[in-house]
């Protein structure tokens, strides 16, 4: 990382998604720390009187409710940086409206960088986009041992989600409730069954592709159950570079809002005093098949990961309502994807939001069907 000093300025802050579990995480961070950042603009999706108590505790004027307001709200407040909390496709016109500020883009809205593919990395200035995610962002902290042409590999890790081991077999029947029992992340409903089905992995794969031009070839995923290591970057001469902490997105948050610089004290460290086991997995692609598929998904770019995201979020709701079953939510995705012929035209956002309505409608089509 650069050795600048850092200004003292406070930084201006703008959070999208402020009553879910990043944005909430994202104000520990600003509350801890005044000194250096200064909340100027807050956007939540539907709850309205935690948006309202979090505006007061904060001294915040600019308030909005629902993505088409947060849209407004990123591309209209002067800050420095922006924090995309907001889950989903969602997103995606909210992270264009900030990239047009010219303000830093903190990424956690990993599907609007997905869906919108080459429309969010032309719109987006060189390092402009800091990621969120804590794999990605222990990527970029590692990238910092090397130039691009040393990569050799970026390895992703994966907790393994709810249901780490079982065989398909053993998860026909598993439960809702029972996807939803994270072993280390305290998350939303989307993304944590996300994990259980490894579609966010997937997700994250074709993110990493994006993030840090490295191909699909070059990128691996394996499960490491303790999520200590949160991802690591594999170098030409053998070397293989880490980012270790515990489970804490307080971290990577804090990169977010100040990168390249640390926040003191934001996390707590590793207890090298205690005797440890960390453990690393081959991940089994027959039980869960979401992470070749989102390779695929990838590879093809253009409007199918916005089809791909569509179609899991479509099955992710059908799957909680009790419409179908946890290896449903992959099989729906698959089939949206089988019968989706692009039309090849110019990759705008009009294009991606078409594509995200058809993903919808022929997983709703796909999910009836199954009943």
């Amino acid at each position: 990382m650069p050795e600048e000093p850092r200004s003292d300025r406070r930084r201006r802050v703008v959070l999208l998604g402020s009553t879910g579990s990043i944005g909430t995480q994202t104000l520990d961070v600003v509350a801890a720390n005044p000194d250096r950042f200064q909340m100027v603009g807050l956007a939540a999706g539907r709850n309205a009187a935690l948006l309202q108590e979090q505006a007061e505790r904060f001294g915040v004027t600019r308030t909005a409710l629902g993505a088409a307001d947060a849209e407004a709200l990123a591309g209209d407040v002067e800050a420095d940086v922006v924090v995309n909390g907001i889950t989903g496709a969602a997103g995606l016109g909210p992270t264009l409206a900030a990239l047009g500020t010219g303000a830093s883009l903190a990424l956690a809205n990993k599907e609007s960088l997905i869906i919108g593919g080459r429309l969010v990395k032309d719109a987006a200035a060189p390092g402009q986009i800091v990621p969120v995610d804590s794999e990605h962002s222990a990527i970029a902290q590692s990238l910092a041992s090397g130039t691009h042409s040393e990569v050799r590999r970026l390895v992703l890790t994966a907790s393994g989600g709810a249901f780490r081991g079982r065989s398909r077999e053993e998860l026909r029947d598993v439960t809702p409730a029972e996807a939803l029992q994270h072993p280390t992340w305290d998350m939303g409903l989307v993304i944590t069954t996300n994990t259980a089905t490894l579609v966010n992995k997937g997700l994250e794969v074709i993110e990493a592709n994006l993030l840090f031009d490295v191909p699909f070839s070059a990128i691996d995923v394996v499960v490491h159950p303790q999520s200590i290591i949160h991802s690591m970057v594999e170098f030409v001469d053998g070397a293989t570079i880490a980012q270790a902490s515990p489970p804490d997105m307080r971290l990577p948050i804090s990169l977010g809002l100040d990168w390249p610089h640390r926040v003191p004290e934001v996390g707590v460290p590793l207890d090298w005093t205690t005797a440890q086991t960390w453990t690393f997995e081959p991940l089994d692609e027959a039980a869960f098949p979401a992470v070749a598929l989102a390779k695929r998904v990838g590879e093809a770019a253009g409007t199918w990961p916005a089809v791909f995201n569509a179609a899991n979020e479509q099955a992710v709701t059908a799957f909680h309502a009790g419409r179908i079953g946890f290896l449903d939510i992959v099989a729906v995705i698959e089939s949206v994807l089988d019968g989706y012929a692009p039309d090849g035209g110019v990759l705008d956002r009009a294009a991606v939001l078409a594509a995200d309505r058809l993903g919808r409608q022929r997983a709703d089509a796909v999910i009836a069907a199954h009943r």
